[in-house]
């Protein structure tokens, strides 16, 4: 049963990745080795990516839906897989299932390849990226808004980028988090900031989309340590004085849940108040660490209680709930359950800002023209 009489909407969702996305799409100088999809045998059908050492297991990437105990990496066909990960007709289907009226898509395979080393490739392959998810949205544009992909070798060429992925037709670019050059607080990136305002794109940090260091302990430890390649890169916008010079600038912290964000904020603001020497010289803020968080930062979850009861404690005009369809970690199908829990102590303010307003003010979605597709 539907919780709303708007439309929810999912600021993060994923497609999987066609075994043709990047062979099909890609510059032909690269087709050779354009990531594929092979035979694993026991293991399942998995995609190779050409330099990186570990193919990709389809297991796990569209398992939205199934008990714990069937979750595995390994052993899964990609017929078995959600059709709606790169069908966009029976996405339809499937995102009503779950009450979902429209989503804002980001890759699988894709997120992998930021961390590929060799910039070119990643380009070659992100472009094809951007060709193949503009020709899935357009069915229904109106439902399924794509972001795409820039491998950020150089300022220019990612303003380049974003010229490009606005000609698509796509709502937003989804940053890697580590570009060729220099960190993103260095002021060479100044022109890429000037550009994805008057381009009024948001620009997203995905997480898994930057080298994370070693995490101790079981596997399963490592899925708390996902976060925090995400808040580095916020650190480093607020710290580096990037919302400082563009306080126009909207910048997306994606599935890296939300409740967190108020002790960060806190522990931002602590440690400016008694280590702001540690700032890079010349570097000057005019405001709290916290207030450009609040501010500039945007930020997307899915099963995050905690994110729900601190909302007054942040800028809940800035959190935008997501299913992560199909993704292992969704909350597909039952998604409406969940929120309708979830949701309890909010105003229906708060509501509508979460599961809908936000997400359609940042993406200028038309709610009208949405509830007619519906």
């Amino acid at each position: 049963m539907a919780i709303a009489d708007y439309p929810v909407i999912s600021a993060d969702s994923h497609i999987t990745e066609h075994p043709d996305t990047y062979s099909k799409y890609i510059d032909t100088k690269w087709r050779d080795k354009a990531p594929k999809m092979i035979d694993g045998g026991d293991k399942g059908d998995l995609f190779v990516i050409d330099g990186m050492p570990r193919p990709i297991a389809m297991g796990l990437v569209a398992a939205a839906g199934k008990p714990a105990e069937e979750l595995t990496e390994s052993g899964v066909r990609f017929e078995e897989l959600h059709r709606g990960g790169w069908d966009p007709a029976a996405r339809i289907g499937e995102q009503d299932q779950d009450g979902v009226a429209a989503e804002v898509i980001y890759p699988t395979v894709g997120m992998m390849l930021c961390n590929h080393p060799d910039f070119d490739y990643k380009k070659a392959c992100f472009d094809a990226y951007n060709r193949w998810i503009a020709e899935y949205c357009e069915s229904n544009p109106a439902r399924l808004l794509g972001c795409g992909q820039t491998a950020m070798r150089s300022p220019a060429e990612g303003i380049a980028d974003f010229q490009a992925i606005k000609a698509l037709g796509l709502r937003g670019v989804m940053m890697p988090g580590e570009p060729a050059e220099e960190d993103y607080d260095s002021e060479i990136y100044n022109p890429l900031w000037e550009a994805a305002i008057d381009m009024d794109l948001p620009l997203s940090f995905h997480i898994l989309t930057m080298k994370n260091a070693h995490t101790r302990g079981p596997r399963i430890n490592t899925f708390l340590s996902i976060i925090r390649g995400n808040q580095d890169i916020m650190g480093t916008l607020i710290f580096g004085g990037v919302f400082e010079r563009y306080p126009e600038l909207k910048i997306v912290c994606v599935e890296a849940d939300a409740g967190w964000i108020p002790h960060y904020m806190y522990r931002m603001d602590h440690a400016y108040k008694r280590h702001r020497n540690w700032l890079a010289p010349g570097t000057t803020l005019s405001k709290m660490p916290s207030e450009y968080f609040a501010e500039n930062i945007y930020s997307t979850f899915q099963d995050d209680w905690v994110a729900f009861r601190m909302a007054n404690d942040m800028n809940w005009r800035h959190l935008m709930w997501a299913n992560d369809f199909p993704h292992s970690d969704s909350t597909w199908p039952w998604s409406q359950d969940m929120l309708a829990q979830h949701t309890q102590q909010l105003s229906a303010e708060q509501r509508h800002a979460i599961l809908c307003g936000n997400v359609a003010d940042l993406y200028n979605i038309d709610l009208s023209t949405l509830q007619a597709a519906v």
